[in-house]
């Protein structure tokens, strides 16, 4: 972990390119149905952390799981800020494995509207959840199964995640103290 400024660096592009495979291979093995795995990214911070885990599954098995995308605004507690493009689903979700994907979980809050989402979308076989970084500090009995990096941090930090669309861009999860700027995942 190397430290910048107030910041500290918690994985660059080579160890997030592991991280990917690892959980890619935690995904694809208990839930290597046919056609049954559907991987939906949170939108924006797991939207490119999906799209990398399906390539990922795909070389792994030879068969890229289903991929969309989770637009999650109307389902949050809180005030949304900024506009997201809408959902976008591939399929029915009825009966199948679906793995929400997000980058950073934290409180849970995403998650649980993520949820809300999904089964308003369909009765899926099993939801699963994978994040690229738990940082802890949970409002709600929110659990992975399956975790890149758990990271404990403080309620004043912030945990910014930077992934490009292939392992060749450069990544990048920092860690944040208050008042750093550029940090935006929660």
């Amino acid at each position: 972990m190397t430290a910048i400024g107030g910041s500290r660096v918690l994985a660059r592009s080579a160890e997030i390119e592991r991280i990917v495979a690892r959980l890619a291979r935690q995904i694809v093995e208990p839930n290597d149905a046919e056609g049954g795995l559907v991987l939906l990214g949170v939108r924006r911070g797991g939207e490119t952390l999906a799209s990398r885990l399906a390539a990922e599954i795909g070389r792994i098995s030879g068969r890229p799981p289903a991929l969309g995308f989770l637009n999650i605004n109307l389902y949050r507690d809180d005030r949304v800020t900024h506009q997201l493009p809408e959902s976008e689903i591939p399929q029915d979700l009825s009966g199948r494995i679906v793995v929400i994907v997000d980058d950073v979980l934290y409180t849970g809050r995403t998650i649980r509207s993520a949820l809300d989402a999904v089964t308003d979308l369909g009765r899926p076989a099993a939801i699963r959840l994978c994040v690229l970084v738990d940082r802890g500090l949970r409002e709600l009995p929110i659990q992975a199964d399956y975790v890149g990096r758990f990271t404990p941090t403080t309620p004043q930090e912030r945990v910014k995640v930077v992934l490009g669309l292939s392992p060749a861009d450069s990544d990048e999860i920092v860690i944040a103290g208050v008042g750093d700027s550029g940090a935006d995942s929660p």
